[in-house]
This record gives C-alpha cells, sequence and structure tokens, in this order.
C-alpha cells in the first residue's frame, strides 16, 4: 500500500475511483475504454461512464467510475490503456 510521508495510507481498498481516458475516434471510443477497464474490474453499473467531446470534436473524455479493489489493479488498468494506439491520455 502507498504511504503518504506520514505514515498514512494514500488510498485503501476497496474505493470508489473514477479514471479518464481521452483518445481518438469518438464514436467507439467510450466502449472501448470501458471494455479495458471491465476486464480488469469486472461488469460496470450501467451509469459508470460518461463521456465529453473536446470543442474541436476531434477527441472524446470518458470517465469510468468503478470499485477499485488494489493498486496493482489500477496500475494494470492504466498500463493497458495507455499502451492502447487510440489513448492520447489517462488521467
Amino acid at each position: 500500500m502507498a504511504r503518504h510521508r506520514h505514515g498514512k495510507p494514500l488510498m485503501t481498498f476497496p474505493t470508489t475511483f473514477s479514471l479518464k481516458a481521452i483518445g481518438r475516434g469518438v464514436e467507439d471510443f467510450a466502449p472501448l475504454v470501458a471494455g479495458i477497464v471491465c476486464k480488469h474490474a469486472g461488469d460496470l453499473p450501467q451509469d459508470a461512464v460518461s463521456s465529453r467531446l473536446s470543442n474541436g470534436g476531434q477527441y472524446l473524455a470518458v470517465t469510468v467510475t468503478f470499485t477499485a479493489q488494489s493498486r496493482a489493479q489500477l496500475d494494470t488498468i492504466y498500463r493497458e490503456l495507455g499502451q492502447h494506439e487510440r489513448v492520447v491520455m489517462v488521467l
């Protein structure tokens, strides 16, 4: 478990966690991101995914809220999203 410099945990698990992925291909980018998260976190509630189109319409920001079970699980999700060719940024 990651710890703050004062010895307190930065995050305790399980916890509700929201991540945002920004990418190209707005027509099917949200299902792509949700699919990667589901692969590692299980089924998502119907309202777990939201998205917003960029001003120019080139990029889609997808936010997925789910129950994270561990730091390792989050690291795996971030790594897979970050390596995908259509993902520009993961926050």
